[in-house]
């Protein structure tokens, strides 16, 4: 569960919709199965390397062994800065998100919030932490689950859709602009924002890997 929640983040709850503006629908597509063979290209070579090298530590201490100390160094501040960062932006979002259902509120008001509330989780032990942890992510694969059943629903006409007087099935991939609206760059472009979903994604599994 800690893995499924470390997957479903800001990445799909508000990066998909940047993705598929930019890029189109059909250039989304593309540009998530690219980021996805990119990630697991490097999860393959984490796994040969932990098998090869089982040591305390992450994958810094690959990078200062094999290629040397400032390298593995660098990495490892780097990555740290990495989430700092991510944690921020992550804070940020869950405010714009409570900021849709509430307008007349802050969005540094409920980042405080929610930046208090994993402090506190944190704080107590690590068995609330786990037992929230999994409530959590539980929530988030349900919605995932029913974002699923309803844009099927929406697709073949179960679900009346606004301005939309039939079922728009698989129309939407090519729309009015075509398979690329804004031509082939952007799909370039996109990759940061996929490439930090997957980010995601790989540092839950290899916090599962270190467990």
């Amino acid at each position: 569960m800690i893995s499924l929640g470390g997957v479903i983040g800001t990445g799909l709850f508000l990066s998909s919709g940047y993705t598929i503006n930019q890029a189109g629908p059909v250039g989304a597509i593309i540009a998530y199965l690219v980021g996805g063979v990119i990630m697991y290209l490097v999860m393959l070579c984490l796994g040969e390397l932990s098998v090869s090298m089982p040591v305390t530590g992450s994958f810094h201490t690959y990078a200062s062994k094999y290629i040397g100390p400032g390298t593995g160094f660098t990495i490892a501040w780097m990555y740290w800065l990495t989430w700092a960062v991510a944690l921020g932006s992550e804070f940020t979002a869950s405010g714009l998100l409570m900021k849709r259902w509430f307008p007349y509120t802050s969005v540094w008001m409920w980042s405080a919030i929610f930046a208090i509330t994993i402090f506190l989780l944190n704080a107590f032990s690590a068995k609330f932490f786990a037992e929230s942890e999994f409530w959590f992510a539980g929530i988030k694969v349900a919605a995932i689950l029913l974002f699923i059943v309803l844009g099927g629903a929406a697709m073949f006409g179960i679900l009346p859709m606004k301005d939309t007087p039939h079922a728009p099935m698989l129309s939407n991939l090519a729309g009015k602009d075509g398979l690329f609206p804004n031509g082939i760059l952007p799909i370039f472009m996109t990759m940061l924002t996929v490439n930090f979903a997957s980010q995601e994604q790989n540092s839950s599994e290899l916090l599962l890997e270190r467990v």
